[in-house]
């Protein structure tokens, strides 16, 4: 039994929520996002809660679990958004936004650029913080997973692209055995 699905979404004042056939379409101050419902699942609106309703099937109940995350992160998204911030930790490493396009270098020969999704923002404060903003959390996700793909954090020294809340487990460099 989904537990998830059970419990009811409040819908803000600030965002409005329509259903129509089998697509919700979820609109606030941030921006629009819709998502296409699964037929086993039924979504229904009484004034400002959203309930989910499903089948007894395996796939159903997973499903209804699903839906209510994917819409409760639409909602917050639209009324509050999103926020994920990257350090550049590393000698030389720095980073520059220009617009969508984001300028890194990373210890490469050549500086990195990422042309940013159209709905995610980002800000540099300082060389070696990267600051990215959106109203959609998987877009945003995926657009950090790829700057962080470029140089991810080793071991060793801890260089490289990481999370702000992550936390990088490190390794004791090999030692020369005495005597050899």
């Amino acid at each position: 039994m989904s537990r998830v699905a059970n419990n009811p979404i409040t819908i803000p004042d600030s965002v409005k929520v329509n259903i129509e056939n089998s697509i919700i379409k979820v609109s606030g101050s941030k921006g629009e996002l819709d998502f296409n419902i699964p037929n086993s699942v039924s979504v229904k609106q009484e004034e400002n809660l959203l309930t989910f309703e499903f089948g007894e099937s395996q796939n159903s109940i997973a499903l209804a679990g699903t839906t209510r995350a994917l819409v409760n992160n639409m909602i917050i998204g639209v009324s509050e958004g999103y926020t994920k911030t990257l350090q550049l930790v590393g000698v030389g490493y720095r980073a520059k936004a220009s617009g969508k396009l984001l300028e890194m270098n990373l210890g490469f020969s050549h500086p990195v650029k990422y042309t940013l999704p159209e709905d995610v923002n980002v800000e540099t404060p300082s060389q070696t913080e990267v600051i990215l903003t959106s109203h959609n959390k998987q877009l945003l996700g995926q657009a950090a997973a790829e700057i962080r793909a470029f140089r991810p954090p080793e071991p060793y020294k801890g260089k490289g692209v990481k999370y702000a809340d992550e936390v990088i487990k490190r390794k004791e460099a090999k030692k020369a055995a005495a005597g050899a």
